[in-house]
Formats: C-alpha cells, sequence, structure tokens
C-alpha cells in the first residue's frame, strides 16, 4: 500500500459533510452469561450493553440517524479490589449520562473524529466529577472512560456514514476529513491520511478466534454441571461446531504450573480434534489478562511449553499484555527479550499515542484494537502502529450484536489484522440471537471463519438507515 502524504491545505471553514449533533439518547439492555467468564482472577456471569442513538444534521441540510452499541466492561475496564461489581458498573451508568448530557451540548461541526477529539478531554473530566460526586474510593480509570464514550462515538461513525450513503470506511478520506494525521498524533504524521491505513472494503472472510476460559471445561471429565442448553461445552465440541483453526488460551498468570500445563492439555485435545477432521494448521493466542509479576515469569512459562510442548509453542501466534497496564509503575520490565520470541501486544495500557509509544520503548511489538475503546482511537491507533511496523490483532469484549459487527468490521478494514475474536456467541447468545437472521455468516460460524464481505453496507453496516 502507497502511503502518500497528502495535502489538506488550510482549512477555512467547516465541510458540507461536516455534522451537527441534534439528537443523543440511550438506553440499558442486561443479559445473564450461560456460563461464567473469568478475568483477572474475577469471575462474572452478566452484562449490561449501553446502546446509543443520535440524530445528525449534516452542513449540507441531510439528516441521518445513527446507533451504536458496546458491553459496558466494567470488570476488564475498571478492575478493582475495593469497589464490587455494582459499584463499577453504577459509576459507569453515572458517567454515561454525563457523556450524553455532554455529546448533545456540543454544538460544532466536525467529522466524527474531530468530534470524539474534541469532547474526549470533557469526558474524561466528567469521569472525575463523577468520581467525586459518588465518592468512589477509587476513580473511574480513562480505560472506562473510553469503554462509557464509545457506544456514543460509534453512534456518531454511524450516523455519518449514513448521511453520505455510504459505509464508513469510504469516509476517512480528504474528500471528507479536515484534518490529516498530524492533527492527531503529531509531526511525524504529518501529510499522512487515514484512508492509507485502512481498507475501503472489508476481507471477504476472516477466521475466529474462540476464547478458552480459565474456567471453560476442555473434556467431558471437566464438566462439573451440565448446560444442556444445546450449544457444545467442552472444546473438542467446539471445534466441531465451529469448524475452529483459532484458539485463545486464557491463563492465570500466578501460577506457573497451572499456565503450562493448560496449555499442554489444550494442545493435546486440540491436537487429537484436529487430526481427526484433516487439519494440519491451527493457532493459539495467549492472554493472561496482565497477571504476570514480570517478564521473568513470560519467559520461564515459554521454555516449559516449548520443552513440554514443541509443536504447541509454535502454534502461537502472539501474546497479549503479560503484566501490569501500568506500564509506567515498572520501567524496567521490559519485553524485549520475550517479543523476540513472539509478538507481544500491548492491550489494557492502550488509551492514546502516548500509551503506544511507551509500549514500543519498553518492547511490545502489537497493538490490540478495540472497537470498546472506540472507533476514533481505534483507526488512530490502528494508524500509528502500522506507521511503526508493529503486529496488529482486533481484541473481543464479549461483543454481541451491533458491537460485534463494529468490532468485525474494524478487523476487516485493518489491514495486517489476521483474525475476529468473537466470543458473546459462547458466554451470552441470547444477545445475538436477533441478529443471526439479518447477519448468518457472522453470528452462524460453521468452518471457522466470519463472512465479512457483508460489512459494506452504509455507516458500520450494522442498522438500515
Amino acid at each position: 500500500m502507497t502511503l502518500a502524504p497528502v495535502d489538506f491545505g488550510i482549512k477555512t471553514g467547516p465541510k458540507s459533510t461536516d455534522i451537527f449533533i441534534e439528537e443523543i439518547s440511550f438506553s440499558y439492555e442486561d443479559f445473564r452469561y450461560r456460563t461464567p467468564i473469568k478475568f483477572g482472577g474475577v469471575a462474572f456471569d452478566r452484562v449490561t450493553n449501553l446502546n446509543v442513538t443520535c440524530v445528525v444534521r449534516t452542513v449540507g441540510g441531510a439528516i441521518a440517524k445513527g446507533f451504536g452499541s458496546m458491553p459496558l466492561g466494567n470488570v476488564w475496564s475498571f478492575p478493582s479490589r475495593r469497589l464490587d461489581f455494582d459499584s463499577t458498573l453504577g459509576a459507569m451508568k453515572a458517567l454515561a449520562e454525563r457523556i450524553a448530557q455532554l455529546t448533545r451540548e456540543h454544538k460544532e461541526p466536525g467529522h466524527p473524529i474531530d468530534l470524539t477529539w474534541a469532547l474526549e478531554p470533557a469526558y474524561i473530566k466528567a469521569a472525575a466529577e463523577v468520581s467525586q460526586r459518588l465518592q468512589l474510593a477509587e476513580p473511574i480509570p480513562i480505560l472506562c472512560t473510553l469503554v462509557t464514550a464509545s457506544p456514543f462515538d460509534a453512534a456518531l461513525h454511524d450516523a455519518f456514514g449514513k448521511a453520505q450513503r455510504l459505509n464508513c470506511y469510504h469516509t476517512y478520506g480528504p474528500d471528507f476529513m479536515s484534518h490529516d494525521l498530524g492533527h492527531y498524533l503529531g509531526e511525524e504524521f504529518k501529510g499522512d491520511c487515514l484512508d492509507n491505513y485502512v481498507s475501503r472494503e472489508p476481507k471477504p472472510r476472516m477466521p475466529l478466534y474462540h476464547l478458552i476460559g480459565a474456567l471453560d471445561p476442555l473434556e467431558a471429565d471437566d464438566i462439573q454441571r451440565p448446560i444442556d442448553d444445546g450449544l457444545p461445552e467442552t472444546l473438542p465440541q467446539w471445534i466441531r461446531f465451529n469448524g475452529l483453526t483459532h484458539l485463545k488460551i486464557k491463563l492465570n498468570g500466578d501460577d506457573l504450573a497451572w499456565d503450562v500445563q493448560r496449555v499442554v492439555r489444550v494442545d493435546r485435545v486440540a491436537t487429537e480434534t484436529q487430526k481427526q477432521r484433516g487439519i494440519s494448521q491451527w493457532f493459539y493466542s495467549l492472554d493472561f489478562n496482565e497477571r504476570c509479576a514480570n517478564v521473568g515469569y513470560l519467559m520461564e512459562f515459554l521454555r516449559q511449553v516449548r520443552e513440554q510442548t514443541p509443536a504447541g509453542f509454535e502454534r502461537i501466534q502472539y501474546i497479549e499484555q503479560p503484566t501490569a497496564r501500568d506500564l509506567r509503575a515498572d520501567r524496567a520490565n521490559v519485553m524485549h527479550e520475550a517479543s523476540r520470541l513472539r509478538p507481544v501486544v500491548i492491550d489494557e495500557s492502550l488509551i492514546d499515542l502516548e500509551s503506544l509509544l511507551l509500549a514500543r520503548e519498553m518492547g511490545y511489538t502489537g497493538a490490540a484494537l478495540k472497537a470498546c475503546k472506540g472507533q476514533s482511537q481505534s483507526l488512530l491507533m490502528a494508524a500509528a502502529a502500522q506507521k511503526y511496523g508493529m503486529f496488529l490483532c482486533v481484541q473481543d469484549l464479549t461483543c454481541p450484536g451491533a458491537s460485534l459487527i463494529q468490532s468485525a468490521g474494524l478487523a476487516a478494514h485493518v489491514p495486517g489484522v489476521a483474525a475476529i475474536e468473537s466470543n458473546a456467541r459462547q458466554y451470552v447468545p441470547a444477545a445475538n440471537k436477533p441478529w443471526e437472521e439479518r447477519f448468518p455468516g457472522i453470528f452462524r460460524i460453521t468452518d471457522g471463519t466470519l463472512q465479512t464481505e457483508v460489512l459494506n453496507r452504509v455507516g458500520l453496516s450494522a442498522v438500515d438507515p
């Protein structure tokens, strides 16, 4: 792909395609998981989706309605030993009210990326105010603020695309954007255009990454209480049911023997099943959820895995952020040695360009993009990571329905992303049910891939205009 500089010229006024925000509304949907999932040592079994609808008007007078949806992943974005699940969820809901108000009150027109760029500092300030008003034992983190704001951002992108009667990925060039990437990412990106880093058309199909949670049974003997809902319950059943070739393994990070044996067992079970299917190539990603005390733990883990299952080690495609998200608190805990073996991906730490640059300095060689951090930020970080030659992946937040379509669209339009995570079908299939008929190739998987060629409709592709 040629990354030719673009002369955006001097902005003398709004473009006719720029949008004004006319209305903002939001609602919640609550779902119970069919089986618990464990994150950072905490098991949880429910999720609340934040659904946002916005009405926009272009400078040229066109009216459009946009929709965005995202799970309020409070356990992931607001982990706390001092606040319980309901307290962190309640804080996110209180923040959503303020974000809705701030977004509704924004009167300047712009491209969705410019609108969110202008509003994000106010969102972060609002998070501090909500934390103080609720007298929270811990303040709402920036990551949590991004997650709460993400469906508002998605709704703006969706509405913008619909106002232009285009898929959103056709609206990231100079015909629609008033600024080059230098405006957002600094002098190094001056003259670069965002659409040099995203594809206008989606990849036709992409492999599905299936999650193997730390609580999930691998074999029939591991099942303590059958769910008996007609869906698979063991790893071989899931592999056959979905035709899987990509497996994401959740690990504890504080129990070396368990972590090593988990990978060894997964590889043994997967090898037996794939052999029966006639499949010779499949892949693993490893996710420690930041719980490794240091890189030494990771290196010893990798040494033992390679020793006990050499073929399993070779199947590791990448490793998600193994140590704590506050990189500045432990600058000496670098990943250079580990990343020489496999890409080590920044995930929870990635909240802006500064954090990406710090991660690179500390030896991280990849970046995890997430729709739950916002469409705008994900696109900007995708451009920066590509410019720096980093490995890219798109991660899930147990995204169902419209949020999965947005996440899959991001993966399908960003060059270099190899697969799509989608685990709502495992843990909260009820939230996907209304979407199956309209997007069978996304929500009904039989050959291990998602049919992403359908993600070319107007807006973010999820909801018809």
